[in-house]
């Protein structure tokens, strides 16, 4: 920061002319500059989303959803460059009242912005004019010219398609009719309608039927078991068990049966009461063997063959209760043989539908091959259909109807020049420009760095580090003490004639005040009586710094000024009338130091100078005083004019004892040295 300041100071004037120059020019920009009208408009893109949704057949479908934004491929910016395309802006080109001045056309399009706004379906459009007027006429006019080259591209787009597909309709159309006419024959021809469906209902018939022929032949099975056990529980076979129960529904036998059942049982009341011979008894055995003889007769005449026949049946109560398990029996071995019959018609049914199976199946090859040989040339034609229609439908998706969302409109304020961007033009323009102005100065004539200190031949007695106030390095509290202690016994050590050193510069603002007071306070520390002389005849800053300014004649000779113990001041004389040259050259000024030096018996004179370059003074009193400590200042001090203060010096027979540079900076904390004796306080 400092040396940026460094080097406004030194080239504020340079500086100065330039950023003038640019106020100037940037204040006729602003007045002069053309004024431009910008007209505005939105057009949208509204929803194209279509319906067309044809099938192929086995080719597929073939659908339209209308626009679709895409990251590859956005409307929006088809739509913006159509707008900006040389065919809508020629018509607008060759009507405008300002057309000569844009003699191509590629210098008129520039009047013109378009912008598809992000996220959104709007594209926006701006439109310079030299009036307000001028602006929104040519806004009208680009809308309506963008609105005629679309529906050109829609109806070039639309019969293109159109023609290209005519031929290819007529040709699909004669394949569908071919395909659809052998598929028709085979078909009458096999009686097949779809074989598909038909046999998928065999099928499903043949399943129907092996499920009820194995249900029927489960139930038969389950009832010839059932009649097994009942034979089994009766000890009858089916048939015989049927002739039983047939004889028990006899009723002329039942009767015969029933008599018999009560002569016998008079027979056996009778035995315990009469004898065997007696009449009663003969009579009920007679009636019996009768009964039974008519009984077997009976039976022969109503079974043939009555062989294991149950003729208990009847007119016997504990036989009559098996009636019930006859009549089941009887049923089961019914209902067996009836499931048994039903199961075999299915099988044949079953048989019968299998053939036609097969039948169908030989035949289903040549069947789908024609099938799919029309469904291709179905989805052909459809798919040539749907491309017609959709010529005419996509005409409006590559270039769809967009519309005006806002109507031209001009802000009555210009929009060019804005004063904004000539401010922000000057600023950038100040700031660049000095930069490079200053750094070509600066390597024209560029500071001391301390690289250059290396290459003096003359030796650095001290490197005083920045401080932010001058009266601080001589308070006795500050690290620069130090420093200044290290100078004072470095030039203690020296034979200096007359022990004489004048402290000088190169230019101003190198601190050679400061340097030459901090040098004679720290002699002082070291025990010396030191003379301070003001030898600056002009400014006298040494003077004013303590607080003394003294003026006088020519001839005249003011007295030192006690500072403090064993520090006085010779004050600087102002008013010379333009004779400092003289006085100096003359020897006045030397033989006043001899005369002030032998009087106050001082060990050290230290004289602060004018800068060399300033003044011619400054070298005719180095010749007298010889010592000189020049006093540099990293990032103030010229090197151009380090070098020709350095040439003066030289010339003038000076003896440069060594170099002080000021402003290094400072790397760590000094070791502070406080004097016992008082010190005056600035």
């Amino acid at each position: 920061m400092s040396k940026a300041i460094a080097l406004i100071q030194r080239y504020w004037r340079p500086l100065l002319t330039l950023n003038g120059f640019l106020i100037v020019v940037t204040v006729c920009s602003a007045l002069f500059s053309p004024r431009v009208w910008t007209a505005n408009t939105q057009l949208i893109l509204p929803d194209t989303t279509t319906n067309l949704d044809a099938s192929l057949g086995t080719l597929g479908e073939l659908k339209d959803q209308g626009i679709a934004f895409t990251n590859e491929l956005s409307p929006l910016k088809v739509q913006a460059s159509i707008i900006t395309s040389d065919d809508v802006i020629r018509p607008i080109w060759q009507a405008d009242p300002e057309r000569d001045k844009f003699k191509e056309l590629i210098s008129y399009k520039k009047l013109f912005k378009v912008k598809a706004v992000d996220q959104a379906t709007t594209i926006q459009v701006e439109v310079k004019g030299s009036h307000l007027e001028l602006a929104k006429q040519r806004a009208e006019q680009l809308v309506k010219s963008y609105e005629q080259r679309l529906n050109d591209l829609r109806r070039g787009t639309s019969d293109t398609r159109e023609h290209f597909t005519q031929d290819q309709l007529t040709q699909a159309e004669h394949n569908l009719a071919n395909a659809k006419n052998a598929l028709a024959a085979y078909r009458q021809a096999t009686g097949l309608v779809d074989s598909d469906e038909q046999i998928k209902k065999l099928v499903g018939s043949i399943q129907d039927l092996v499920t009820a022929q194995a249900q029927a032949a489960s139930q038969s099975q389950a009832a010839f078991a059932r009649t097994q056990t009942l034979a089994q529980r009766l000890g009858l076979t089916p048939t015989t068990a049927f002739e039983s129960l047939k004889l028990s529904q006899n009723k002329e036998y039942q009767s015969m049966r029933q008599k018999l059942t009560e002569v016998e049982t008079a027979l056996a009341a009778n035995k315990g009461v009469f004898t065997a011979d007696s009449p009663q008894l003969q009579s009920l055995l007679v009636q019996q063997r009768e009964l039974q003889m008519a009984l077997r007769q009976r039976l022969i005449a109503v079974l043939p063959n009555p062989q294991g026949v149950d003729a208990s049946f009847g007119g016997n109560p504990s036989r009559d209760g098996s009636v019930d398990l006859i009549t089941q029996l009887i049923q089961a071995e019914s209902d067996s043989q009836s499931l048994r019959q039903q199961a075999d018609q299915l099988q044949r049914q079953i048989s019968v539908l299998r053939s036609s199976l097969a039948a169908i199946s030989t035949q289903q090859t040549e069947l789908l091959d024609l099938q799919r040989q029309y469904d291709i040339a179905e989805g052909l034609y459809k798919g040539i259909v749907a491309q017609l229609e959709q010529a005419k439908i996509t005409a409006f998706n590559s270039y769809p109807n967009v519309q005006v969302l806002d109507q031209p409109s001009v802000a009555p304020k210009p929009t060019s020049p804005k004063n904004s961007l000539i401010a922000l033009g000057w600023l950038l323009a100040s700031i660049f420009g000095s930069a490079a102005l200053v750094s070509f100065l600066e390597s024209q004539n560029p500071l001391l760095k301390p690289k250059d200190i290396q290459a003096i031949e003359f030796p650095v007695l001290v490197r005083i580090p920045q401080f932010k106030e001058a009266a601080r390095a001589l308070t006795g509290t500050g690290v620069t003490e130090i420093e200044f202690q290290r100078l004072a016994s470095a030039v203690s050590l020296m034979p200096l004639p007359n022990r004489r050193v004048l402290v000088s510069s190169s230019i101003a603002r190198e601190g050679k005040t400061t340097v030459a007071l901090g040098l004679a306070m720290a002699l002082v520390d070291l025990g010396f009586r030191v003379l301070v002389v003001d030898g600056d005849f002009h400014k006298a800053e040494l003077s004013r710094r303590l607080g003394y300014t003294l003026t006088a004649e020519v001839g005249t000779s003011p007295e030192p000024v006690a500072i403090s113990a064993r520090l006085d001041l010779l004050p600087a004389v102002l008013d010379l009338h333009g004779k400092v040259v003289e006085f100096i050259a003359r020897g006045q000024f030397e033989r006043r130091l001899d005369a002030v030096q032998t009087a106050g018996n001082y060990d050290y004179v230290i004289i602060d100078s004018a800068p060399v370059s300033a003044t011619s003074e400054t070298a005719l009193m180095a010749k007298a005083i010889r010592n000189v400590l020049l006093v540099i200042r990293l990032g103030v001090s010229d090197r151009s004019m380090l070098q020709e203060a350095l040439d003066q010096l030289m010339r003038h027979s000076a003896q440069i004892i060594g170099l002080s540079v000021n402003g290094v900076e400072q790397r760590s904390e000094g070791y502070s040295y406080k004097p016992t004796d008082s010190r005056v306080s600035l």
